[in-house]
């Protein structure tokens, strides 16, 4: 079994439309739908016509357990 998030298209005559990963192969599946009952658009126009941004917690190492950002580490005394 294969979980898959993606954004379909459904149609007025209640077709789906989506798009998959190349490695799931051509026939019939059993699949479960669970759909948002607002389209994306609606959301986007309720929040100023954009979609919101998925960012994730990755840490890059630019700061170090030694480094502390008191003003006496920031600034000169001059």
């Amino acid at each position: 079994m294969k979980s898959i998030e993606t954004i379909a298209t459904v149609t007025k005559d209640g077709k789906i439309t989506a798009q998959l990963p190349l490695d799931i192969p051509e026939g019939e599946h059993q699949v479960v739908i669970v759909i948002d009952e607002k389209p994306l658009l609606e959301k986007a126009e309720r929040k100023d016509q954009k979609l919101p941004l998925k960012f994730s917690a990755y840490p890059v190492g630019l700061v170090s357990e030694s480094l502390t950002f008191r003003r006496e580490d920031l600034y000169a005394n001059d």
